[in-house]
């Protein structure tokens, strides 16, 4: 499933919206974290240690795993 988030309301309920700092400027920006959810709504894996280029392999890692 892809979501669209405009308003941010999904964003914030997962705690992944809110301040951010880049070359000395603070913005609200979107974090990088992805979640693995099951067809019950349960949380079974939060992915947020890793490198963008390398996120789709790390996710397909742990569900082959």
């Amino acid at each position: 499933m892809l979501l669209a988030d405009e308003t941010h309301q999904v964003a914030e309920q997962f705690g992944v919206w809110g301040e951010k700092k880049f070359m000395g400027k603070t913005y609200d920006g979107i974090h990088r974290i992805s979640f693995l959810i099951d067809e019950q709504g349960k949380i079974l894996k939060v992915f947020d240690k890793f490198k963008t280029g390398e996120h789709h392999k790390i996710v397909l890692e742990y569900l082959q795993g």
